[in-house]
């Protein structure tokens, strides 16, 4: 029970103004305005400390001066589940006043933007900060700094390469902070930044030391189609592929594997560029130096083809020991071709050595002579004046190149192609790829070339047109081709002539055409040339020379018949008159 036994009453209270809803001591508004200014003066949308005073499962009311209290979702403090009454908290102003007068606040946005400014600050400060990688996306990691997911990249996670992403999830490390995107609010951190630095330092003291020719051990820590990578303790060499083997390989794995202990040579360095090559196979002996002694050109060697050109074969026949066969002695024949058609890489063959420098460590070989060369007996297996069916390999316009048989190629001569026809091209008259038939003419060993011809294998009718087409005699023939210069003429009887426009006018006066059929007199004939001169004028222009001469003997023959018929009529009676005028009708016709 309250003691109102030493409680005095106000001896200038006014009750009167009290019901009327006036204040005690004062004006209202100089009090309200007292009141005001004893809170705290804040602004929407800044961060602000306040007190937490009441915590239930659903919200979290914090006190942060103002003439009321804020209301924060519980959610907002999952992360810190150790959150009780009187802890201080930062929170964002979201609005000083909602419809129902309540202050809203929140804790999430003012970490966000504490967040923001601390990623900030630690760009500018290049400061080392702490992160937890929370998962694994496309080409690094999501890590969560200062509540923000900030991006690592699986280039910036270490200064080696790395296979297995998955063991750095869950782990907290320390980064840097290399970029940020203010548009988009993206940050991107580094882990590998923070031990360049030491390692650069390293690098320095490694490479100071360095030599040509210096044999170091490393660990492979990367392998490209080009090349080995080697950690050489805190400095990377490279391997290029070429060095990695005396022999030819394809593929680096096939001499090192990943974590591998190797000892290399260093074969030059640049201190400038960071860059230093090493050798591996430079550590065992050269594979020329353990060939035999006793090799010597002649000799047949076998091997494995392991590299194609189209000049020729590079092949192996002792790990490290290669020789080049040359496109040029794998066949006999002289045809330029590509090495493919003979034989093609992972083959076995059996060669002969034609140069050998151990010196240089060059060899060259050949297939060829593995075989007989077929001009050593050509003049036995193609005689002159033997026939023989060759294959048509390509034309000039001089003649055709036909071969025999590999190695051994010849020519037709476009002369040599036909007795009668004129063959302006030797493609007109046959094609490449096809047989034609042929005899020896000429066999010239040295050049390694045969002369053949295609004509001699038929008798040549120039022998027989010499008697048929004689100067003066008439055949008949058909107009084949037609040009300024003149006409070509087909004889009946076999063989060409020519014949100029002038001797083409018909008795018409028109011009004979384009296979039109007439007589020709031969005017000229030159076997040695295969030359047959025509005309068709001379056909009808001699019967009209052969009149006026008919004409001046046509009186003598007029006395000659007079005679006959005096003499006869002399002697004959009325019954023979019907004779006379027999002899008579036939003078007239003569006439």
């Amino acid at each position: 029970m309250t003691n109102f036994e030493n409680v005095n009453p106000l001896s200038d209270f006014n009750w009167d103004d009290f019901e009327n809803g006036s204040t005690v001591g004062g004006d209202k508004n100089e009090l309200t305005q007292a009141y005001d200014n004893t809170l705290n003066k804040i602004q929407e949308h800044q961060v602000v400390e306040g007190e937490v005073t009441s915590i239930d499962k659903k919200e979290v009311i914090v006190n942060i001066g103002y003439k009321s209290d804020g209301i924060i979702p519980a959610s907002e403090f999952r992360y810190n589940p150790e959150l009780k009454v009187g802890d201080k908290v930062e929170v964002y102003v979201e609005n000083q006043e909602d419809k129902g007068g309540q202050l809203i606040l929140s804790h999430k946005k003012a970490r966000l933007q504490k967040s923001w400014e601390n990623i900030n600050e630690a760009l500018e400060a290049d400061a080392v900060i702490q992160g937890y990688i929370k998962s694994r996306t496309k080409g690094g990691m999501i890590v969560d700094v200062f509540g923000i997911e900030a991006f690592l990249p699986g280039s910036q996670i270490d200064v080696h390469p790395i296979r297995d992403y998955d063991v750095f999830v869950g782990k907290t490390m320390e980064f840097k902070v290399v970029k940020i995107n203010q548009e988009f609010r993206n940050v991107v951190v580094s882990h590998k930044a923070l031990i360049e630095a030491e390692l650069e330092a390293q690098r320095k003291e490694i490479i100071s030391h360095l030599e040509k020719g210096q044999i170091l051990e490393g660990v492979v820590k990367n392998i490209t189609s080009y090349g080995v990578f080697v950690d050489l303790g805190g400095v990377d060499g490279l391997i290029h592929i070429t060095d990695l083997s005396w022999g030819r390989i394809n593929d680096p794995h096939e001499v090192v594997e990943l974590d591998q202990k190797v000892n290399v040579v260093i074969l030059d360095f640049d201190e400038d560029k960071k860059r230093i090559a090493l050798g591996l196979k430079q550590l065992a002996p050269h594979p020329w130096d353990a060939l035999d002694a006793n090799l010597k050109v002649g000799d047949h060697v076998k091997g494995k083809v392991v590299v194609m050109a189209d000049y020729g074969a590079f092949v192996e026949i002792q790990p490290g020991v290669e020789g080049l066969i040359h496109v040029s002695e794998m066949s006999w024949s002289q045809h330029l071709r590509s090495a493919q058609e003979f034989m093609k890489a992972g083959d076995e063959v059996e060669a002969v050595v034609l140069t050998l420098d151990r010196d240089e460590r060059k060899m060259s070989l050949g297939i060829k002579q593995l075989r007989e060369d077929p001009w050593e007996a050509i003049e036995a297996k193609y005689p002159v004046g033997s026939k023989h069916v060759a294959k048509v390999r390509n034309f000039t316009n001089f003649g055709i190149f036909v071969e025999l048989e590999e190695g051994v190629d010849g020519l037709i001569h476009i002369s040599d192609l036909s007795w009668t026809k004129k063959v302006k091209h030797p493609s007109e008259f046959t094609q490449a790829g096809a047989d034609i038939d042929v005899v020896v003419l000429e066999i010239d060993k040295e050049n390694r070339r045969l002369s053949l011809g295609h004509k001699q294998l038929e008798t040549n009718p120039w022998d027989t047109y010499e008697s048929i087409y004689t100067p003066g005699s008439t055949h008949i023939g058909k107009i084949t081709e037609s040009m300024d210069k003149g006409a070509v003429i087909t004889l009946n009887e076999g063989g060409e002539g020519f014949a100029t426009p002038k001797h083409l006018v018909k008795e018409d006066g028109s011009q004979a055409q384009l296979g039109e059929e007439l007589p020709f007199v031969v005017i000229e004939f030159v076997k040695d040339t295969k030359r047959i001169i025509l005309s068709h004028s001379r056909t009808f222009e001699e019967v009209k020379e052969e009149q006026p001469r008919r004409q001046r003997t046509a009186p003598k023959k007029h006395a000659e018949s007079a005679t006959q018929i005096n003499n006869v009529a002399a002697g004959t009676s009325l019954g023979d008159l019907g004779v006379l005028a027999d002899l008579k009708k036939k003078m007239e016709e003569s006439k």
